[in-house]
């Protein structure tokens, strides 16, 4: 936003630049006051194979006669789940395992990935070939239909960190099972669900009651649609001028001072870190 002869910078959640489906995220050239999110400020992504990961997944589930279940954020993370599953059984590397989105919100997205292709990497044919591929739910009758199918499958179901949406359902029913894997992709905050699975809880509360977690939980969080600390720098490095203000925001306590510290070794630039109800005057 211009105002009053000041540029001011919103960062949103700065994307990755070699995400599967959208393009890299532009970079500002100019900003005066600048609010930049810090969720991995003081991470890099691992370097995992997640191919292989989801082929191991896939055939333990096979091998066990249970579930893949993974959660899911509705937008671009489960189109990029279905690519990746969709790209995987096209080499032959995982059998036709019955594959399942169930995620409302999710469906509408693949609605406007179809209907705008010049905002994804993807083209319409290869995004209706993937699409037939997936059984789609609809309804919450299918969710229990679904969880009754004896066969060996893989759901992905929102939402990203188990705080709610159709995979509550799956997990309540699936999650005491030793043959059930969930796989979590991507950022857990902290005090949701998924950061308790992560971080090993014996018993998980869903609908109001302590269900055990006997489910193997696994985690990839290179599958995270957020910059680590390394894009975000880089995001910053289009910047030509120096800023007035930087503000960090959106990040853990540690990730957020471990940032503002780097931009200081690495631009010169102070950085604040702004607490709830803080007032900033700003001089125009």
């Amino acid at each position: 936003m211009d105002i009053f002869g000041k540029r001011f910078v919103f960062s949103g959640d700065v994307g990755r630049t070699e995400d599967f489906l959208l393009s890299s995220p532009e970079r500002p050239k100019w900003a005066d006051y600048l609010f930049l999110e810090s969720t991995y400020g003081n991470k890099l992504h691992p370097k995992e194979d997640v191919e292989q990961l989801l082929v191991d997944l896939i055939q333990r589930a096979i091998h066990e006669k249970g579930n893949l279940i993974i959660p899911s954020f509705a937008v671009e993370r489960l189109q990029s789940l279905m690519y990746m599953l969709w790209k995987l059984y096209k080499k032959n590397r995982i059998p036709n395992i019955p594959l399942f989105i169930d995620s409302p919100m999710g469906n509408n997205v693949l609605s406007v990935f179809e209907n705008h292709p010049d905002w994804h990497k993807l083209p319409v044919k290869e995004c209706r070939a993937m699409c037939d591929h997936f059984n789609v739910i609809t309804s919450y009758k299918d969710t229990w239909e679904t969880i009754d199918d004896p066969r060996p499958k893989v759901v992905i179901a929102g939402s990203g960190m188990v705080t709610g949406g159709r995979v509550l359902t799956y997990l309540k029913q699936m999650i005491d099972l030793p043959s059930t894997t969930v796989l979590l992709v991507g950022y857990q905050a902290e005090g949701t669900r998924g950061r308790q699975l992560l971080e090993g809880a014996h018993e998980i509360k869903l609908f109001g009651k302590y269900i055990p977690v006997k489910a193997k939980i696994e985690h990839l969080e290179s599958l995270s649609a957020h910059a680590d600390q390394f894009g975000l720098l880089d995001w910053l490095g289009g910047i030509k001028n120096y800023p007035e203000k930087v503000f960090l925001i959106h990040g853990e306590p540690l990730a957020l001072d471990a940032f503002r510290v780097k931009i200081k070794d690495a631009f010169g630039w102070q950085a604040g870190i702004p607490k709830l109800y803080d007032t900033v005057e700003i001089m125009l």
